[in-house]
């Protein structure tokens, strides 16, 4: 295999790697969110408000056991990335053969756990009696999905490790317009469950695809038998990037839930106008999500060839575009949010059409809280420090807890508006300081290093 597919990050300009990396890992980012968005554009106008709350009170459950997935396969990946910016190969082939291994083992503990308690976990967070069966069936459905979840997300998640973040794109495109057409023609005479199964199976095309693709075309990723076997020394790190990494999401996902509980009492209206607005801001968000993943792929090949100086012009870089887009993105749901989530509704919703916008505004006018929140979260994972990405990860699900035990019942749904503000802002707190604890640590360590080098030559 050529190494013209891949891309070396701890050589040249940092601003031009992240343009050019961040570039295609966007678009990746948006065809995933059409999953999501398409299914509830679908259903809203199919189906009805109701139907769309169903599957919006489903969303916060959705993210704790989806985001864990996403998150670990993106912490699996870490250690290859370091290796591949060490150029040590063969240790970066062990690693993926036993990521795998782990992603299997976690998507059949998963699957099981998760289809057997959904049903369960939506009564306990009082879903309306209205909503609570579309919501069941559309929930688990995407659960038993898991594995489709795991397949696209690590092989994805193993291109860009050694740079190319272009491939997943060009798969994730197909099946997001697999998805498209399987959602119209399911959805009339399935209801939920027709767009979560579009959803499952378009997932499974496009992680079938990356993985035919990463098998043929790269030499480096073949592994040999020897490589594949298990070695628990592999798996105790990659479960140590994993792990954190995935807990991150169910973490945070935890006060999610917690909110949501406090929204379902608002009744299916509220439910419906915090749905639109997440799915439009799920949208809106994914170039954060971008350069978190760019700064950690960064961080990761930076990192692992010692070039630590480049790592403090990277993340000046990502904070640089995110606050551009932030205020871009602000001015765009401001002027034109209410219009925007009639995509979801129909124009006669006027009051929940505005409570859509209302949730926005309070989102997008802190949306640069957001973009230091994934680009330095990251960072610190790709730089092998996965386990404050837990504690970032407490301090957000802290804030939304708060919200939904107090704000909510004091303010209604302005208060709900007011969650995703106070948890970034929460974990900005943390996460500030330990970024600047974490590179003091790898300089600490290099010094040592050295120090340790050079004593045998003085003796």
């Amino acid at each position: 295999m050529s190494m013209t597919k891949t891309t070396d990050m701890t050589v040249g300009s940092p601003f031009k790697h992240i343009i050019k990396f961040v570039g295609p890992t966007l678009l990746g980012y948006l065809f995933q969110q059409f999953y999501s968005m398409v299914d509830t554009i679908v259903v809203g106008q199919y189906l009805g408000k109701d139907a769309l709350a169903a599957v919006g009170s489903t969303g916060s459950i959705n993210f704790m056991i989806i985001g864990f997935c996403m998150g670990t396969c993106n912490g699996l990946a870490i250690p290859i990335a370091q290796r591949f910016g060490a150029k040590d190969y063969k240790s970066l082939r062990k690693y993926l053969a036993n990521g795998i291994w782990t992603a299997i083992f976690f998507a059949i503990i998963m699957t099981t756990a998760v289809c057997l308690l959904c049903r369960n976990i939506l009564e306990w967070m009082h879903t309306p009696s209205n909503i609570i069966d579309d919501a069941y069936s559309y929930i688990f459905i995407i659960f038993l999905g898991i594995p489709a979840t795991y397949l696209y997300n690590l092989t994805s998640a193993i291109l860009r490790s050694i740079g190319d973040s272009k491939s997943p794109v060009y798969f994730l495109l197909i099946s997001s317009l697999l998805n498209i057409v399987l959602d119209l023609i399911l959805v009339t005479p399935m209801g939920v469950a027709g767009p979560a199964i579009a959803t499952v199976i378009s997932q499974m095309v496009s992680g079938i695809l990356c993985l035919i693709y990463m098998a043929k075309k790269f030499e480096i990723l073949r592994f040999s038998r020897s490589e594949a076997t298990v070695d628990m020394h592999c798996i105790s790190i990659l479960c140590k990037m994993g792990l954190p990494m995935g807990l991150q999401y169910s973490i945070t996902a935890i006060g999610s839930i917690i909110l949501q509980t406090s929204v379902n009492g608002l009744g299916s209206d509220a439910v419906a106008a915090m749905t639109a607005a997440t799915r439009l801001g799920g949208f809106f968000c994914c170039p954060f999500d971008a350069l978190g993943t760019t700064s950690a792929t960064y961080g990761g090949q930076n990192v692992g060839a010692g070039k630590l100086d480049r790592i403090g012009q990277g993340l000046k870089s990502c904070i640089a575009i995110g606050f551009c887009y932030s205020i871009l993105a602000f001015i765009v749901l401001f002027f034109f949010g209410d219009d925007l989530a009639l995509l979801f509704l129909e124009k006669s919703e006027g009051e929940i059409l505005d409570n859509a916008h209302l949730s926005l505004l309070w989102s997008s006018a802190t949306y640069f809280l957001l973009a230091l929140v994934n680009i330095i979260r990251f960072l610190i994972q790709g730089l092998g420090f996965s386990s404050l990405a837990i504690l970032a990860g407490v301090f957000e699900m802290f804030a939304r807890a708060t919200v939904g035990f107090f704000l909510v019942p004091a303010l209604g749904y302005v208060g709900a508006c007011m969650a995703s503000p106070l948890a970034w802002l929460a974990a900005d707190i943390f996460l500030i300081p330990a970024y600047f604890h974490v590179m003091k640590t790898l300089k600490n360590r290099r010094l040592q290093h050295f120090e340790e080098a050079e004593l045998p030559q003085q003796a």
